[in-house]
């Protein structure tokens, strides 16, 4: 069972007794689903697909793709088929496409704060149980980039792995994923300018994440770039002070906000019933 699956089990459970007894079941009816706020869409494709799964034979026009700034009172999809159905899956679809269009929005919210400089915006895991695949094409939807999907397709060594181990086990460490995992790149995580200016002399790093770093220490860690290292600023970073830390000249900005943080966008499926011949 995947995530659409589970969710409309959630919903639905045994079947949706309020639809069965209260809605004809030969009853047509056009829905047309509308953005009440101005947003950027992200999830179409995901409510389209809730939809299908209730009831195949629904039409479906899909008249807005995902990454597009709607305004208010802009058509997103229009349906048409049995009422039921529609009504059936409403929430659902309603809250995929409301969610992920909240992550879309402030993403793009962010990539513009950042406009005109150096820096690439970056998503987190951080992300809701479960939606990650969706909430991280949301982010790019929004303009962002994904940083990592999960622990399996990339090094991100943190403060708490950084403590387990003595440096020279750390340089094995290194050396054993690049003989081992050669595409898999390697992150270290430096909370102080000492730990940017020892890591920047290791092999076999790609980037070094400076968190919870000043504007001024950033600017001082950047100093240690090379070619092959590039530096990403995380940690205590929102729109406020996002233009800031672009400013330092730093080659990536991670902001787990972009998801646990996103608001759901006020969407709404006008319902109109067919009248029968």
């Amino acid at each position: 069972m995947d995530i659409i699956d589970l969710a409309l089990y959630e919903d639905i459970g045994d079947g949706d007794v309020t639809s069965a007894y209260f809605v004809d079941p030969q009853q047509f009816a056009r829905a047309v689903l509308i953005a009440r706020e101005s947003c950027v869409l992200a999830g179409g494709k995901v409510a389209e697909e809730v939809f299908r799964r209730v009831e195949p034979s629904l039409q479906i026009a899909v008249l807005r793709r995902d990454g597009e700034r709607l305004e208010q009172g802009d058509q997103i999809m229009d349906l048409f088929g049995k009422a039921t159905a529609i009504l059936t899956a409403e929430r659902t679809a309603l809250n995929f496409i409301q969610r992920l269009s909240g992550v879309a929005t402030l993403t793009r919210r962010y990539v513009d704060a950042i406009s005109g400089t150096h820096a690439i915006l970056l998503d987190t895991r951080k992300t809701t149980p479960g939606l990650r695949k969706f909430e991280k094409a949301a982010i790019v939807a929004g303009g962002g980039t994904n940083h990592r999907i999960g622990l399996f397709d990339k090094v991100l060594v943190k403060d708490n792995h950084l403590a387990t181990m003595s440096r020279d086990a750390l340089v094995e460490a290194i050396a054993r994923v690049r003989r081992e995992r050669p595409g898999v790149k390697i992150e270290l995580e430096a909370d102080t300018l000492e730990q940017v200016r020892r890591f920047a002399a290791l092999g076999g790093v790609e980037r070094i994440l400076l968190d919870n770093m000043t504007p001024a220490q950033i600017r001082e860690a950047l100093t240690f770039r090379k070619p092959d290292l590039t530096f990403e600023a995380s940690g205590g970073i929102h729109l406020e002070n996002i233009k800031e830390i672009a400013a330092t000249g730093v080659d990536y900005i991670s902001v787990g906000g972009l998801t646990h943080a996103a608001r759901a966008i006020d969407l709404a499926l006008d319902f109109q019933i067919i009248p029968k011949q």
